[in-house]
């Protein structure tokens, strides 16, 4: 018989402990133990969903178990003291433990809801948890954490680039904060995402990208691309990816090279296109052509290759433009690719130099040229470059078809380095420079080029008339070189016969005068195989006895005596 207990209009009965029960502390415990498991392996991908949550959820799951735990030890003890509860079927002891198994499965569920199927992303509730998580493992630097927090980071792609804050926008808050300490902070998401950028700029972090997450890379850059906010602080992100890219012959760049080495993603070039198929991208970026201006001296073949291929692809976009600018990132990458010929010189004096590493590099290098003429050809004719630009002019008269005029010169100055063996000089500066250039660029933007390469060319040498100086005195050791001491006759090499008159005409009334006043000057103008006979005042071209040839041969160009000063 259940004997009651009533309290003004309250009455309480006594807790029946054979009544069935279905969630109690053991069925607690036991649940318990399930979740505690499968947080302890959840791998690093799960830890950093579970704490960057929008919601506290490691607190929350915390001081919930703890609350259900608690109160299904008193829900037990309770029934096994048979302590009053009150009487009524509004709240049943049934309706008591199952609230209590609720609350358990709500909280396994909302951890498994983040943890595996919806993974949280940065935004206004998480901003300050998604930074400091963020931080922590990059601070920390282990490889394999790192790899699993970037492919992570590939889901907030697009809210880290909607709320970052513009380049402009920064300076000005910076310059309003030295001017007045009540400046007004930015929102907190927005200052957050500032943050991250230049956090995942971390090199170890971008190595980890390039390595096992370029898909993480792709999604900031489309973001980037599709929204048209270039103006973000991702400059040091995109300069760190490049570089880590190019050191890492595994990486995007060398697979997304051309469809018959990489099937379809060499033709998609997904990654590729996305940095470097935005001209306006790279230009307001201005690093992704700058990635290592130090570490480039060690580039091997490979990658040059590779870095010539990323500027080719900003040089398609950029010639679609209706109106040209002084293209600076391509000017930056101009004298990356020049730089790549700059170990020519170790060649001079060694046999067998088409395999090494300085004749290879001088190969991408003029491939480089002759696709970059072709992408210019198919603009067709440039009526609006002048042909001549006058010094006094100078800078913004120039345009790319003088850049690359400029990128020839400087290759040809490089390879002038290179006068012995005669066959080895005569190979580099002829057959890999010359030879291509002049009779490979035929197209309409090519012809400008060779015009403004002449100019260059003949421009350097007359430039001893008034100073005499060594770049000039193997510009025309090169030239006397691969056009020779005598005019051709017929259509052979008929484009180059005008240059090629000049030159020697300037050489004929200057060389004795030049060897006289300067002579080491004027030996820098002779490579091997042109020697000066001073007595009789002649330059004297010897082919040696080889192969066909049983006796030595000569060419000789008269020289005129040096004026009295």
């Amino acid at each position: 018989m259940v004997i009651e207990k009533c309290y003004a209009a309250v009455c309480f009965i006594p807790l029946d402990p054979n009544e069935s029960k279905f969630f109690g502390f053991s069925e607690f415990l036991a649940g318990l133990a399930l979740m505690v498991l499968a947080w302890t392996i959840g791998d690093v991908r799960y830890r950093f969903r579970v704490q960057t949550a929008p919601i506290p959820l490691q607190r929350f799951t915390f001081y919930v178990v703890a609350i259900v735990g608690v109160l299904t030890l008193l829900t037990d003890l309770w029934r096994a003291q048979g302590w009053l509860v009150p009487q009524g079927d509004l709240f049943t002891p049934p309706l008591w433990q199952a609230f209590l198994a609720v609350g358990f499965l709500i909280t396994f569920l909302t951890w498994a809801w983040f943890a595996f199927i919806r993974p949280p992303i940065f935004g206004k509730r998480n901003a300050k948890r998604y930074a400091q998580t963020l931080y922590r493992h990059i601070l920390k630097g282990d490889l394999t954490e790192l790899s699993v927090v970037a492919d992570e980071l590939m889901h907030s792609a697009k809210a880290l680039v909607h709320y970052a804050s513009d380049r402009k926008a920064l300076r000005n808050h910076r310059r309003k904060s030295d001017e007045s300490e009540s400046t007004p902070d930015f929102p907190k998401v927005e200052a957050y995402a500032n943050d991250i950028l230049l956090l995942i700029a971390d090199k170890r972090l971008c190595r980890v990208i390039v390595e096992s997450s370029s898909g993480t890379a792709l999604a900031i850059f489309e973001e980037m691309g599709e929204t048209k906010k270039y103006d973000i602080q991702v400059e040091i992100f995109a300069r760190n990816i490049v570089r880590e890219a190019l050191l890492n012959t595994n990486s995007f760049l060398y697979h997304e090279a051309m469809g018959y080495d990489s099937g379809l993603i060499g033709y998609h070039k997904p990654l590729t296109q996305a940095m470097f198929g935005n001209y306006t991208m790279v230009d307001t970026i201005r690093t992704l052509l700058d990635p290592d201006t130090v570490g480039k001296r060690k580039w091997t073949v490979e990658q040059w290759e590779a870095y010539c291929r990323l500027v080719l692809i900003t040089l398609r976009d950029y010639v679609k433009k209706p109106y040209w600018n002084h293209p600076t990132p391509l000017l930056r990458a101009k004298d990356y690719i020049e730089s790549a010929a700059s170990g020519l010189y170790k060649l001079n004096a060694v046999a067998n130099t088409w395999e090494t590493d300085a004749a290879q590099c001088l190969r991408v290098v003029i491939d480089f040229i002759k696709h970059a003429v072709e992408i210019l050809d198919k603009k067709g004719k440039p009526n609006h470059v002048r042909l001549r630009v006058r010094t006094e002019h100078g800078h913004p008269r120039e345009s790319l078809y003088d850049d690359i005029a400029s990128m020839i010169f400087e290759v040809i100055f490089h390879a002038s380095s290179v006068i012995s063996p005669q066959w080895e000089c005569w190979s580099i500066q002829h057959n890999t420079i010359w030879g291509p250039i002049t009779r490979g660029l035929n197209g309409p933007g090519g012809q400008v080029i060779k015009f403004k390469l002449r100019r260059l060319l003949y421009d350097e040498i007359t430039e001893m008339t008034r100073f005499a100086n060594f770049k000039g005195a193997k510009i025309l050791g090169f030239c006397l070189n691969v056009m020779g001491l005598k005019v051709h006759e017929g259509d052979f090499d008929k484009e180059n016969r005008p240059l090629h008159k000049a030159i020697l005409g300037w050489t004929r009334m200057h060389y004795v005068w030049l060897h006289i006043n300067t002579p080491r000057v004027a030996e820098a103008c002779l490579v091997d195989g042109i020697t000066y006979d001073a007595e009789n005042l002649q330059l004297v071209k010897t082919y040696a006895a080889d192969g066909l040839r049983r006796e030595p041969s000569y060419v000789r160009m008269e020289l005129e005596p040096a004026k009295p000063a």
